[in-house]
């Protein structure tokens, strides 16, 4: 038993590296079989089919990183009948800082995945968190609009999309950002600097006024 859940957790390490570095459309299970030194009966005898394996790598993050995200969406909520934009944004921070210590550099991998997962149009991942982790989603949706109550339906869907882009780009090229930021600036920015310094850029779009 225990060597099949190693070589379980092999393969979802090597392809966690692999998708994040890669991409999910690049990453084929050859590649993923010989970076974890399994056999392709290995992955097909675990998972089953790429796509479920990409389910599952994602999967280890989410259901730590989602009930997290809950609890701290529910105490913003509980605590004021309208919160702030900065408020809801900054609910995100340490649900994704604590994504560290389940796994080193976890917070980056975990962005770089929920950005690959966007960049290379995953449909199958967006159907797997709206039905597994709707009741989140929702809740994020329900505490932006009770924050910026003047949005209609067709706005919030536009600003959310964009807030989406602005997070998925931002941290899918983290790297690079920093090492600029770090030769140009000679200013040190980890992950968590970088997720506070977008809240009030997403923020102040989210809120803005609606053009006419």
């Amino acid at each position: 038993m225990a060597s099949k859940q190693n070589t379980k957790e092999k393969i979802l390490d090597a392809a966690e590296t692999l998708f994040a570095e890669r991409g999910f459309s690049d990453t084929s299970l050859r590649l993923i079989t010989a970076e974890a030194d399994v056999n392709l009966a290995s992955v097909n005898y675990h998972f089953g089919s790429k796509k479920a394996l990409i389910k599952a790598v994602l999967s280890r993050y989410l259901e730590y990183f989602m009930p997290s995200l809950n609890a701290e969406l529910d105490r913003i909520l509980n605590a004021n009948a309208q919160p702030t934009l900065n408020q809801v944004f900054e609910s995100f921070v340490e649900p994704l800082v604590q994504l560290n210590n389940f796994r080193g550099n976890g917070t980056n991998t975990f962005m770089q995945l929920l950005g690959r997962g966007y960049s290379d149009s995953q449909g199958h991942l967006r159907w797997f968190m709206t039905t597994q982790y709707g009741d989140v989603l929702s809740k994020i949706s329900k505490a932006v609009q009770r924050a910026n109550p003047e949005l209609s339906p067709s706005e919030f869907f536009w600003r959310m999309h964009f807030t989406l882009g602005t997070v998925v780009f931002t941290m899918a090229s983290n790297e690079a950002l920093r090492d600029i930021a770090r030769v140009d600036f000679k200013q040190e920015v980890d992950v968590e600097a970088l997720v506070r310094r977008l809240i009030p850029f997403l923020a102040a779009g989210v809120g803005a006024p609606v053009a006419p």
